[in-house]
């Protein structure tokens, strides 16, 4: 574990991996999340502008219950290509579902739109996707990386006044039962810290302080200044022992953690997605996984935003000198 990591991180759950991706001068980027064999995922979207792949095959009911990577990317719908990258590196490697004919890497993926921060013409592709693959190790870095590297949020008044998100990781533990997330923030909405207060919200506006714009509620406007700029991505992982409904229920939790720390999330300007794994080592009962899968994607959010730093003159959360104490 990492100095930066006092919260723990996904590659906490035994067998998950993670690498990343990131374009400093585009300010995009793709994080990969490999996953051990016989893992079991799905995964649940929300929000009105999603952009995925495969998660069809993640609803309960369907044939395929093994999972074997997840990309998180930006760069809109361009930036799902990367996950061609993914599977050619689980391919090489004699990873996927043997079909009897040819093993298939099902790697589900999800984007974010980042294109109005750095160039809208950077986007993760299939080499960046490989790279990610490549990379991945125990170690997560938090902040301006990899998926999270164009994340910005509090676009509820404009460009002008939106600060830094971020990619973030947080654990729980309790005895062998471990639950991890790793997340790229990049709301409509502000984050709050888990008091509720805001944690990183917009610039304030002096014009707006005397009083609140036409048509607001508690000084926010009705529809965002950059609607189709958004959507939070993440991932959350067990030891447990889940079936392939289980653990869509799990990634059904980790969605309440997103709306806790998150407001407002879900709306139509977000594609707000979710996955969620299952390692398969631990029995644990569902109302327990489900309550730590709510804390630690919470706790993930935050330590996105309090990990990233400026660019592009868009401020960040914390103060400049490194990631809080």
């Amino acid at each position: 574990m990492t100095d930066d990591r006092p919260d723990g991180a996904i590659t906490d759950v035994p067998g998950i991996l993670v690498g990343n991706t990131t374009d400093p001068d585009g300010l995009t980027g793709c994080t990969v999340v490999l996953c051990p064999p016989g893992t079991v995922g799905s995964g649940e979207v929300r929000g009105g502008a999603p952009g995925t792949r495969e998660t069809d095959l993640l609803r309960p009911g369907m044939l395929v219950e093994e999972v074997h990577a997840v990309l998180l990317t930006g760069g809109s719908a361009f930036g799902l290509a990367a996950a061609d990258g993914v599977v050619r590196f689980c391919e090489e490697r004699g990873i996927g579902f043997d079909t009897g004919i040819v093993r298939v890497p099902i790697v589900p993926a999800a984007v974010l739109f980042d294109l109005g921060v750095g160039s809208a013409t950077a986007r993760p592709g299939p080499d960046d996707g490989y790279r990610a693959a490549s990379a991945a190790s125990e170690d997560v870095p938090q902040g301006n990386v990899g998926a999270g590297t164009g994340a910005t949020v509090a676009k509820l008044h404009g460009p002008e006044r939106q600060v830094k998100g971020g990619l973030g990781t947080a654990s729980a533990r309790r005895g062998e039962l471990v639950v991890g997330a790793i997340v790229a923030v990049n709301a409509v909405g502000e984050v709050l810290d888990d008091a509720g207060e805001i944690l990183a919200g917009a610039v304030p506006d002096p014009a707006e302080a005397a009083e609140p714009p036409a048509g607001s509620s508690n000084g926010h406007p009705e529809t965002p200044g950059l609607p189709f700029t958004n959507t939070t991505i993440g991932v959350v992982a067990t030891t447990a022992r889940l079936s392939k409904e289980r653990a869509h229920l799990l990634a059904l939790a980790a969605h309440d953690g997103l709306d806790i720390a998150i407001r407002p999330a879900h709306t139509m300007h977000d594609g707000d997605t979710v996955f969620s794994l299952a390692t398969g080592g631990t029995d644990a009962s569902q109302s327990e996984i489900e309550e730590m899968a709510v804390e630690v994607m919470a706790r993930a959010i935050r330590n996105a935003v309090l990990h990233a730093a400026p660019v592009a003159g868009i401020p960040a959360a914390r103060a400049p000198g490194g990631p809080p104490a």
